[in-house]
């Protein structure tokens, strides 16, 4: 015959406390390490930095523990993770190319965004001009322009002043926008399968976090 020593209630109490203390911690590594391996995925990728930083991850309930703790990892830009987790082609929404900015672009004043053709000629003041070719992508340049040391093309305030002092600055045509009539672009990321990664190992960090 056995009998059972203690408190049973405080014993139940104290396991049931380990059991949160056990999921909730595990379902916290499990988030970050989901979350930490799509990052390294996208730079690995040789994708930007500041798309990799738009994954986050979140954990409920965001204090305390609890046995039914959940993660839930997102990117704040779910189009383009999605392009290149699935790849795909890009075609323009209007007219009949897409407009690909060279380095002498630049971009917008916030400097994460991409320039449009037409923003750049607001900016800049000036009028791009479309060059044909038949054998390669077309193109549209600025006439009449500047390099800066950054590589971008800008006005050239010796238009202005005579012919001589835009010598001296530099006046040159630089291609400002690739045109092309589509971008295919390959798949790159495998979110899917870093996803049940984490989910086959959710167990294993519950069962090691309710040892400790």
């Amino acid at each position: 015959m056995a009998a059972i020593q203690g408190d049973l209630d405080a014993l139940l109490t104290a396991e049931l406390g380990n059991a949160e203390r056990a999921v909730t911690t595990g379902i916290r590594e499990a988030t970050n390490g989901l979350k930490t391996e799509l990052r390294r995925q996208i730079t690995g990728a040789g994708l930007d930095n500041r798309l990799a930083k738009t994954w986050r991850g979140e954990v409920y309930p965001r204090s305390g523990q609890s046995i039914g703790a959940a993660g839930y990892v997102w990117s704040k830009a779910p189009g383009l993770v999605r392009l290149y987790a699935e790849g795909g082609i890009i075609r323009s929404k209007q007219g009949l190319f897409l407009a690909i900015p060279t380095p002498a672009a630049g971009r917008f004043g916030d400097g994460r965004r991409k320039i449009t053709p037409g923003a750049w000629e607001r900016i800049h003041g000036l009028r791009l001009r479309f060059v044909y070719r038949r054998g390669g992508p077309s193109l549209l340049v600025a006439d009449n322009v500047r390099l800066t040391k950054r590589g971008r093309a800008a006005a050239n305030a010796g238009r202005r002043q005579g012919a001589a002092f835009s010598r001296l600055s530099g006046r040159t045509t630089v291609p400002v926008f690739i045109l092309v009539p589509q971008v295919t672009v390959k798949k790159r990321l495998d979110v899917d399968g870093a996803t049940q990664k984490w989910l086959r190992a959710l167990p294993q960090l519950v069962l090691l976090n309710w040892a400790r």
